[in-house]
């Protein structure tokens, strides 16, 4: 079996006490995102052959921190694999320790309706202090080669700041850590971890964010095949989006 699998994890970044969320009472709240893309790429990685993307999700908070969620994206990995939706329920505790420090605890369930071996959990914890962005995911049920249940862990160094006309700046750099070798070379080298990394600009206009990000890893096509079965799934690409959340 070909290593899609892992191919199936988190693309949210969630900040659901965003001042867009639609009040309900004095207590809760509701963000909705909707969102269109060029290509679904997660962790470097794309998640629909390369292909555009339609995404929703929508996030209910309480004022004291606590909120719950769901997010869905198509998906396409090829061959005869049957699932076309990925599927994320969510819940985790936001804590705003200041206006520019908060720190986000939750976790994430993945499920792939068709293709229930891809289906997973994992721990997060975010940090934002003062536009400088620390992530770690954590999972021990993760598919592995033999359809088992593994550690993986993800973490990222990013930065986010606004630049003049109002054009928002996001640096992110990741590494993805498998705990197995798991990326094989032509020249039968493997290991265990690839890194990823993203530059996005974005800007609000007539309503909606418009976004362009350069992603790519540090996989190489032979490494990318041993894992995810295509060797053009893990370079270097523009990815185009427009959002909407309210």
């Amino acid at each position: 079996m070909n290593r899609l699998a892992f191919a199936c994890l988190a693309s949210i970044s969630l900040a659901p006490l965003y001042s867009q969320a639609l009040p309900l009472n004095d207590e809760f709240a509701v963000l909705i995102d909707l969102a269109a893309t060029s290509d679904y790429r997660n962790r470097g990685i794309s998640q629909t052959l390369g292909d555009p993307a339609l995404q929703a999700g929508a996030t209910l908070a309480h004022a004291s921190g606590p909120y719950l969620g769901v997010w869905t994206s198509n998906v396409d990995y090829g061959f005869d694999f049957k699932t076309r939706q990925e599927l994320d329920y969510y819940a985790g505790y936001y804590w705003q320790a200041t206006d520019a420090i908060s720190l986000d605890l939750g976790y994430i369930k993945y499920s792939y309706p068709q293709e229930g071996q891809f289906n997973q959990g994992e721990l997060y914890a975010l940090l934002d202090a003062h536009g400088v962005l620390l992530g770690l995911y954590y999972s021990n049920d993760a598919p592995n080669f033999f359809g088992k249940d593994q550690d993986t862990l993800y973490s990222y160094l990013g930065y986010r700041t606004r630049l003049p006309a109002e054009v928002d700046l996001e640096l992110r750099y990741g590494r993805n850590d498998i705990k197995d070798p798991a990326f094989w070379s032509h020249s039968g080298a493997s290991r265990e971890a690839y890194r990823e990394w993203q530059i996005k600009l974005s800007r609000e206009l007539a309503g909606v964010t418009w976004g362009l990000s350069y992603v790519d890893t540090d996989l190489s096509r032979s490494e990318c095949t041993s894992w995810y079965g295509y060797d053009d799934l893990c370079g270097a690409t523009l990815v185009a989006s427009v959002s909407k959340s309210f």
